[in-house]
């Protein structure tokens, strides 16, 4: 497959930019040269097998394991180097794939987490209620230890603790992984809505369906390396595409 595709990328202000980046755990060698980048007000979207490096390069940019090699950059400043908590006060925000919620801790309480770093409280609870609205069951089972939610419910959680520190960009491992379709629909109708009001998103989606279907721009990773880039419906309309990762 050639690395290009013949869509052209609509022109959007550069948010993050991930040049040559290598990631390695112990002797596998997980990222080999990737290059990327999310512009302002996009959805950016990751396809590829098991293992393919997908959320390896996640896990780089939200600063979980440390590059062997490449720079990572947000809003013009450079990422890599710093601890996770220092890149969620610089405006991204992680729902990791699992979900990653407090079990023993209520709704409230985790979604209260999501803000810690926050001091504008007034918007805090503006936020709160943006997330409440947009996922309503939250809302009803605000006092409820997260652990006890079902998986759908946990994965809104999720979603909404990340959206509690108002980040510039969200990233996103595997939203609909182990979810009903339904639901799986739900949650990208919100995501489709979150995006619509200025909200750029990095997302890693085992439904490359329902991913490239979302996604203004979309990147192809085999064993580590980039093999393929184009726009959600350049690549949903690929042959290559189609067979590899639609099932067809």
């Amino acid at each position: 497959m050639s690395p290009d595709a013949p869509g052209q990328r609509p022109a959007r202000p550069p948010l993050l930019e991930v040049t040559d980046l290598f990631v390695s755990y112990g002797a596998i060698a997980a990222l080999k040269g990737v290059t990327l980048s999310v512009g302002q007000g996009e959805v950016v979207a990751l396809i590829g097998a098991n293992g393919a490096g997908k959320t390896s390069t996640l896990r780089a940019v939200s600063g979980l394991v440390k590059p062997v090699k490449g720079a990572i950059t947000f809003r013009g400043a450079p990422l890599t180097g710093l601890k996770a908590n220092q890149v969620v006060a610089k405006g991204l925000a992680h729902a990791p794939e699992g979900r990653g919620i407090f079990p023993n801790l209520t709704v409230q309480e985790n979604l209260d987490l999501g803000a810690w770093l926050r001091t504008d409280g007034d918007a805090i609870a503006s936020d709160l209620e943006r997330c409440f609205s947009l996922f309503p069951r939250l809302k009803e089972r605000r006092d409820q230890l997260a652990g006890t939610l079902s998986g759908g419910e946990q994965q809104m959680l999720a979603i909404s603790r990340a959206l509690m520190s108002r980040p510039a960009l969200l990233l996103l491992d595997e939203p609909s992984l182990g979810l009903a379709p339904q639901v799986t629909q739900t949650i990208f109708r919100i995501l489709r809505d979150v995006n619509a009001a200025g909200m750029s998103i990095l997302l890693v989606e085992q439904n490359a369906h329902l991913a490239l279907g979302l996604a203004h721009w979309a990147y192809v990773l085999e064993t580590g390396a980039l093999v393929l880039q184009g726009t959600g419906a350049d690549l949903l309309a690929s042959e290559d595409i189609r067979k590899a990762y639609l099932g067809e």
